[in-house]
């Protein structure tokens, strides 16, 4: 099953350097990243808003774990948002690039 990967980055180096190392180690078929988001949590008692960037990972279930565990290795923050999404349908020819790209 193919998956949509989630997960925030403080700023746009960290997105770019965690996309390219994904996508290099053929973890991840393509990152959009998305820019100037707001995410609004509490954490450690206290209530935030901060300006983030948004990771969009295209890649297959069997790969997740590997993801999940390169992208803590690479990331800055304590506790990391790492959140799949199963692709329930996707164009054919776009699904088959995405199996292809992490060969």
């Amino acid at each position: 099953m193919y998956q949509l990967v989630l997960t925030t980055c403080p700023d746009e180096i960290v997105a770019k350097k965690i996309a390219q190392h994904l996508v290099t180690e053929k973890l991840a078929a393509c990152v959009n990243i998305v820019p100037n988001i707001t995410s609004i949590y509490c954490w450690q008692e206290e209530l935030h808003c901060d300006n983030e960037v948004q990771l969009l990972i295209k890649t297959d279930e069997n790969k997740f774990a590997t993801l999940s565990d390169r992208i803590n290795q690479l990331h800055p923050y304590d506790v990391v948002e790492v959140i799949a999404l199963n692709i329930q349908q996707g164009d054919k020819h776009y699904l088959n690039w995405i199996t292809n790209s992490l060969k």
